[in-house]
């Protein structure tokens, strides 16, 4: 390339290019530019402009500028208020710095004339006008180029001028200008340019995309406002709280008033915001909405004032319950612990006892007792561990759990809560809803137990438990571990008696809509009712036969046949049929072979007649009376005794080669189970084989082994009331079994005597008669 040598004060430009044949106005303010400026006027008005390549720089030194600028002539100069000066300039040609003659002062340096290149007419010519066409698609979508420039443009016949004019419309970086403005080449300068504005261009037909739609998303939001907006002031203005607005606004003020603690508050807060978010029509928000009202309608810090007053309570489970004393004196025990520790924790007390002893009133007793709420929820056939801990909610219909359930109806954080049934949960392929009930009962675990549905934890500590079952052996392990068990076997017949006149009648009198003077029922008709119209080991069978027995005389009395009726033993039949069932009775002589047994049935106690005969034969034992297993074994037990003991008991000692035996249990139609008939089946096996008779007074119960050792048994107060309502007057115990005695009713223990034993030697000593017949 050809250069011509020239000296001339340097302008650093700050963000800006000048290019050739380019007029604009600069701002000079810096000591350095204004000097090179002034000795340029001095001169022949002409000055030479590079770039910084760091804009920010103050003070840059020669490292710090371009070497490639351009050459340019001060056209006007006008000095500013605020001391700048403002300079028109006009680019005459590219130039290279060659060095810097002079920095002191200002910057003076020798540059040289840049040369450009031209290789191809053709080829430059189609570039250009390739450019042309691409310039005019950018100034389409370019706001900050106008119409008149493409004219101008358009204009010119030179290629390195089109470029540099074209270069400087262009909204590209100081480094891509500067690039442009040290090509030699403007074949190549061409090139670049045209890949540029082609770039520009596509950047620029996004933005415009993205603005379009930024925009329009913009538009939706501020009409979804407005009309928001609109619709509240509608609503004020009819004074309603309709459409889904109001509706968040009322959510919100109940979540204020709900007293949550401030955890639930922001959980609550956030949901109620999706919600509002959440279109109506959709199926999340009525899921959302239902959240809320559970969280809104729990109590969360509502609670009861415990009045525990030990004299108050005794009054008040008297006055409700007859009998069940030491049940009573239990839960007196527990209401004294938890007054003096100033707290309703420790066991969870759970009463055992056959259907309709009182359980559940038990509870309800015990709640108003201590002046709390009162709170059932029934377990019994529960298989679905969902029913304990609720359902996730993932899906439409989803609810909390029982025991949350429980607690909304409780309206307070300390209720009494029943668990009814709780040896009747099982369980399938949809969980163990008994391990979930484990964190419920557990006092170390219970202040934070989690419900699927609600999520955030739940304090169950305030809550006083009670459970209610029909079997312990129903009840799992790990559950029966975390309770304590209160046992109510069932009432005697005077219990029994003392409650149907003092409650059961009462009670159905007043719903048949009787009077105490239209049905009288005798204290001897009662007796043949309990005894022979029901079979159970609480009252609810009674309480049936009462209502029965009022509705009969509600008819009599409407019909106008009588004004008032009578029951008596007599008529009892009469009006309800003949006795449905039958109670074993004391025998009305000695027999042989003929042993009364006590039994106990989950409906309370009875007596068993165990017979034996033998006969002729080969030595076979042969039992009947749909007996179970264990009464078979002791069976077995007592005949392998007797063959050990011929000589003593003065039995033929080849009797088991002779003859064949044969023990039969009536009510074969009845299933039968159980040690406690071991001596019973000896005692009557031993009659039958040396002729002696059993006593018809004596009734026993004991388990025997191979040894003839009497082992305790269960269920002596039910099994003593049935022999004392069959007229047995002494009963033969275990030894072991002497301690239960005092459960037995004092009326009943009074009219018994009790034979405790050790040995089967010492039962047919006190059950057999003297002498053979």
């Amino acid at each position: 390339m050809n250069k011509d040598a020239n000296q001339f004060p340097l302008l650093a430009l700050r963000g800006i290019i000048v290019f050739p044949s380019m007029v604009m106005h600069l701002d000079v303010g810096r000591e350095k530019s204004i000097s090179a400026l002034e000795k340029a006027m001095m001169n022949d008005q002409k000055i030479f402009l590079a770039a910084q390549k760091e804009v920010s720089m103050e003070n840059p030194t020669h490292k710090d500028i371009y070497r490639i600028g351009t050459l340019a002539k001060i056209k006007q100069m006008l000095k500013l208020p605020n001391g700048t000066i403002r300079v028109l300039v006009e680019g005459l040609y590219r130039g290279e710095i060659v060095r810097y003659v002079d920095e002191t002062k200002e910057y003076t340096v020798d540059i040289e004339k840049v040369i450009e290149i031209h290789e191809n007419e053709h080829e430059e010519e189609a570039l250009m006008r390739s450019l042309l066409e691409q310039f005019k698609q950018y100034i389409k979508v370019s706001r900050k180029v106008t119409d008149e420039v493409f004219s101008t443009v358009s204009d010119i016949d030179e290629p390195g001028r089109l470029a540099d004019l074209i270069t400087s419309h262009l909204a590209i970086k100081i480094k891509e200008k500067q690039e442009l403005l040290e090509m030699e080449n403007v074949k190549e300068r061409l090139q670049y340019l045209l890949d540029l504005i082609s770039n520009e261009k596509k950047v620029l037909d996004l933005e415009r995309k993205i603005g379009k739609r930024v925009k329009s998303s913009m538009e939706k939001t501020q009409k979804e406002y407005y009309l928001r907006e609109q619709l509240k002031a509608i609503q004020k203005e009819l004074g309603e709280k309709d459409g889904k607005t109001g509706e968040v606004e009322q959510l919100k003020e109940e979540i204020e008033k709900a007293n949550m603690p401030e955890r639930i508050v922001k959980v609550a807060m956030k949901e109620l915001d999706r919600f509002e978010k959440v279109p109506q029509t959709s199926a999340e928000s009525s899921v959302i909405r239902n959240y809320l009202d559970w969280l809104i309608s729990l109590p969360w810090t509502a609670k009861t004032k415990d009045t525990i007053d030990i004299n108050r309570a005794e009054k008040i489970l008297d006055k409700d319950h007859y009998g069940l004393d030491k049940v009573k004196e239990r839960i007196l025990e527990y209401l004294a612990v938890q007054k003096l520790t100033n707290s309703i924790r420790g066991p969870i007390l759970c009463l055992v006892g056959p259907p309709g002893v009182g359980k559940t009133s038990l509870a309800k007793s015990i709640a108003h007792s201590i002046n709390r709420n009162f709170v059932r929820i029934s377990l019994g056939g529960v298989r679905d561990e969902a029913e304990i801990r609720g359902h996730r909610r993932t899906y439409i219909g989803a609810m909390p759990g029982r025991i949350i359930q429980g607690m909304k109806r409780a309206e307070t954080i300390n209720p009494v809560f029943l668990l009814d049934e709780i040896d009747k949960m099982s369980n399938d392929f949809r969980g163990d809803p008994s391990s979930a009930m484990l964190e419920v009962l557990d006092p170390e675990q219970n202040s934070s137990f989690s419900d699927h549905f609600i999520e955030e934890t739940y304090d169950l500590s305030n809550v006083l438990f009670i459970a209610t079952a029909n079997y312990v052996n129903n009840i799992p392990g790990p559950l029966l571990d975390r309770m304590e068990l209160i046992s109510i076997a069932g009432y005697t017949e005077i219990e029994k008696l003392h409650i149907a006149k003092k409650h059961l009648l009462l009670k159905q009198l007043k719903e048949n809509g009787l009077k105490k003077d239209n049905l009288q029922i005798r204290e001897e008709a009662l007796l043949l009712l309990i005894r022979k119209y029901t079979r159970e080991a609480g009252v609810r069978g009674l309480e049936r036969q009462i209502a029965t027995l009022c509705r009969k005389a509600a008819k009599i009395i409407i019909s106008g046949e009588k004004k008032r009726v009578i029951v008596t033993e007599k008529t009892l039949p009469e009006l309800l049929g003949k006795p449905l069932y039958r109670y074993g009775r004391m025998e009305e002589e000695d027999q042989v072979g003929t042993a009364t047994g006590l039994a106990y049935t989950p409906v309370g106690g009875d007596t068993l007649s165990i017979e034996v005969t033998h006969y002729p034969g080969k030595g076979e034992l042969t039992l009947t009376g749909k007996l179970g297993d264990v009464m078979r074994e002791s069976a077995q037990a007592a005949f392998s005794y007797i063959r050990s003991r011929v000589e003593a008991l003065e039995i033929d000692p080849d009797f088991y080669k002779k003859y064949d035996i044969h023990i039969h249990v009536p009510e074969g139609a009845t299933p039968k189970d159980g040690p406690s008939a071991g001596i019973t089946m000896a005692t009557a096996l031993v009659s039958a084989l040396t002729g002696r008779a059993v006593k018809k007074e004596v009734g026993m119960t004991g388990e025997i082994t191979l040894r003839g050792r009497v082992l305790p048994i269960g269920g002596l107060k039910e099994k003593a009331l049935s022999a004392h309502r069959a007229g047995i007057s002494k009963i033969i115990i275990p030894a072991d079994n002497e301690k239960d005695i005092d459960d037995i009713p004092k009326s009943v223990r009074e009219e018994l005597t009790f034979i405790p034993v050790s040995h089967l030697d010492h039962v047919l000593k006190h059950a057999l008669v003297e002498e053979k017949e």
